[in-house]
Order: structure tokens, then C-alpha cells, then sequence
């Protein structure tokens, strides 16, 4: 009777022992911070199939069967793999443009922006000097590559003739309304080289003929639009220079009459002119 009694309260310790295991001890393996306690290598083994059981296929052997003759591995012929062919890399970075000849033919003429071979075929050079001149003229992306707006403005600046500009023997602020170009003039040399601008849009177009700066704010505000104008030189009413408040290269964008300029050129500018400047805009924008 005793023995009975004896075992029923050793089954009764055990069941209390896992139990309280189970539910509320902390983990012996883990660090008291509640996290689950690494699990033991062969766990992780398994799991991973590093080391798997032995499969219905592949029975594990006994200690009582006979052993049997392994047969020697014969080598197996291994392929060697074929090295990758490299795929051709774009030249320096740059992606070649549509335009890639005509502006290496633009920026040789305008000169200033790097050694260029005129072969329509990108190269380290070419990426350089056509980002260069991006940069410069504030073209989005200055990726280098040859397209549509850089042509544009390559071709214009290109084109700009600046001996028809009737320009005093003084300082005079010269507009190309034609190829969208502003550049200075001092006793007939060009002391300011030309740069890009916009002028006014259809139904706005800026009117040509000579005229001289008659005020300067190197911040006006604009009543009608609402805008500051940075770097302002009046010559014609309300219209005058002044930095873009824009991107300058939106084709279908123009301005209500003023002469947008870059912020360095409208720095530059500023700081040659003064009140009684002389300012020649001839020409005619298209679609005006």
C-alpha cells in the first residue's frame, strides 16, 4: 500500500514539474530578457537540411546488416564554365544623344567647354564637355547626353551674330529676340559673351527697338504676377531683365514681356549695368 501510494505522488511531482516548466519558469537557456533561447545546432541543422534524417529511399543502416561491396565513384566529367562575355559599358557613363554630331560641331564653334571629336560617336571627351555645357546653361539633366534641348541651345548661342546688334560706343545690353540670346557690347567688343534667355510669350511678345535702363532693385516685386523679381533692370515700362523665376528651357513657356535670364548671367549683367545702360532688342521670336 505504501509503495502505491509512494509512486502516485512521484507521477504527481513530475506532472507539477513540467507544467510549471511550461508555463511559467524562465527559460534555463535563455538571457532573461524573454527572447526564445537559441535552438540547439542539430535543430538548426535540420532545418536548414544540412543534416537531414535518413529517407524511405535511403534507409539508415543497422549494426547487424551485412556490409556490402561500395563500388568505386568514377569520376564525372565536370564542364568548365564559360566565362561571361562582358556587355559593352556605355562610353564613360554618358548615353549618346540624337544630336551627338551636331553638338560636338555647336561646342567646338563656341569653344570653352573641353577638346571634342566631331564623329557623331560619344566618348570621354564628348560626356565632359557636353556636361560641362549643361551645367553652365542650366540644362536638366546635365547627364551629357546629346539631345533635343542641348542642340537647341548649342545651336542658338552657335548662331548669335553678335554684329547685329547696333551697339553704342558705350555699354549696351543687346536682345536677340530670334535665337533667345542676351549678350554686352563696350565701344564694339563683346565683354559679356551670349547667353540664353526667354522673352515674351504670344500676346506678350517684348517689343524690339532701343532703349536704356531707367531703374534697378536687386529684388522687385511684381504687382500683376505676384512674384519676386530678382536682380530687376527696368528699360521699357514694366518690362525689364531679371533672373527666371522658372526652367528656363520649357519651350512652351514665355515670359510677359521681360528678358528671363540665369542667375549668373542675371548677376552678371547687374553688375555692369547701371541707370542710363543702353538696350538694343531686335529681332523676332517665332510664334509671337
Amino acid at each position: 500500500m505504501k509503495r502505491v501510494r509512494f509512486a502516485v505522488r512521484a507521477v504527481s511531482l513530475a506532472a507539477v514539474v513540467l507544467v510549471g516548466v511550461g508555463a511559467c519558469a524562465r527559460d534555463p537557456q535563455g538571457d532573461g530578457s524573454g527572447a526564445a533561447a537559441p535552438a540547439p545546432v542539430g535543430v538548426t541543422e535540420e532545418a536548414s537540411g544540412a543534416s537531414a534524417p535518413p529517407t524511405p529511399e535511403q534507409p539508415a543502416a543497422s549494426p547487424s546488416a551485412t556490409p556490402s561491396r561500395t563500388a568505386t565513384p568514377k569520376p564525372s566529367r565536370s564542364t568548365t564554365p564559360k566565362p561571361a562575355t562582358p556587355k559593352p559599358s556605355k562610353s564613360a557613363g554618358c548615353p549618346q544623344g540624337e544630336h551627338q554630331k551636331a553638338v560636338e560641331t555647336y561646342l567646338t564653334r563656341l569653344g570653352g567647354f573641353g577638346t571634342l571629336t566631331v564623329d557623331g560617336k560619344q566618348s570621354a571627351a564628348d560626356c565632359a564637355a557636353i556636361k560641362k555645357f549643361q551645367i553652365r546653361y542650366g540644362i536638366s539633366p546635365a547627364a551629357g547626353r546629346a539631345g533635343a534641348t542641348t542642340y537647341d541651345v548649342a545651336k542658338r548661342l552657335a548662331d548669335t551674330d553678335t554684329s547685329r546688334c547696333r551697339a553704342g560706343s558705350g555699354l549696351t545690353f543687346c536682345v536677340d529676340l530670334t535665337r533667345q540670346t542676351v549678350f554686352a557690347m563696350r565701344g564694339g567688343k563683346v565683354v559679356m559673351g551670349p547667353t540664353v534667355t526667354r522673352t515674351g510669350m504670344a500676346g506678350y511678345a517684348t517689343p524690339t527697338g532701343t532703349y536704356t535702363v531707367g531703374g534697378k532693385n536687386m529684388r522687385e516685386w511684381s504687382n500683376p504676377y505676384k512674384v519676386w523679381l530678382p536682380y530687376w533692370q527696368r528699360f521699357n515700362g514694366g518690362i525689364g531683365f531679371h533672373e527666371t523665376t522658372t526652367y528656363l528651357h520649357n519651350p512652351w513657356i514665355g515670359s510677359h514681356g521681360c528678358v528671363n535670364l540665369l542667375h549668373r548671367d542675371a548677376v552678371r549683367l547687374w553688375e555692369l549695368g547701371s541707370v542710363g545702360t543702353r538696350v538694343v532688342v531686335f529681332g523676332h521670336r517665332a510664334g509671337t
